[in-house]
């Protein structure tokens, strides 16, 4: 399952990581050695020490077993049966990815700008599961379960709780904007506008996620 949603994402966006996630990915002991908060299924975990930038990726076992049962059919299955579970490994992916991403390209990310980013990823990845199938009423329903229906952990700090709110803000507009694509049936479009904005960085991007056309 990680590696069909990297594969799908690089796919969107139109580069190839060679750094695989899954090699990443390790265990709730590693975890917490590693400085892991222990209050998601979903953490990626950063150190950077010198010009060196190393990551590990942990998913639950809770979390990869519930999609277990989903890793040898259609993706389209998870979407039905465990959209939640779907996104929260999609967005440790998309974590990785664009962590990655940045660095081989020497630029610094804030958290808001890849919590942001996130939030496009997982709108992405599960809308284009579904394009070939007619997807205007899907798209809709989506946008609402991903930016309308969401709630937030109780022991969140003020500056964690403002930032995934800020993050789901910014995104949704952006997302919001795409839905035209949507409805004209326009995917090449679609994918020059996500991996034009994916390419900017920084408060460029959080820019053209609020207010870009």
């Amino acid at each position: 399952m990680i590696g069909r949603v990297q594969d799908h994402l690089e796919a969107i966006y139109g580069f190839t990581c060679e750094a695989r996630a899954e090699t990443f990915v390790v265990d709730t002991e590693a975890a917490a050695r590693l400085g892991a908060t222990g209050r998601s299924d979903e953490e990626l975990l950063v150190h950077e020490a010198d010009d060196a930038l190393e990551l590990a990726l942990y998913l639950s076992p809770a979390l990869l077993d519930r999609l277990k049962p989903y890793e040898a059919g259609p993706l389209g299955y998870v979407l039905d049966g465990d959209l939640a579970g779907y996104c929260q490994v999609a967005e440790g992916v998309s974590h990785f990815l664009y962590m990655a991403h940045t660095a081989a390209h020497g630029r610094t990310v804030s958290l808001l700008e890849l919590e942001a980013q996130a939030e496009v990823d997982k709108f992405a990845v599960c809308l284009l599961h579904r394009w070939g199938e007619g997807v205007g009423a899907w798209a809709q329903e989506l946008l609402t379960r991903l930016f309308d229906r969401v709630s937030y952990r109780d022991r969140l700090s003020s500056q964690e709780r403002w930032r995934y709110e800020e993050a789901n803000r910014l995104s949704r507009r952006f997302c919001s904007r795409m839905m035209t694509h949507v409805a004209g049936r326009r995917l090449e479009r679609l994918l020059s506008d996500l991996r034009y904005a994916y390419r900017l960085g920084a408060e460029a991007k959080l820019s053209h996620f609020a207010h870009g056309g």
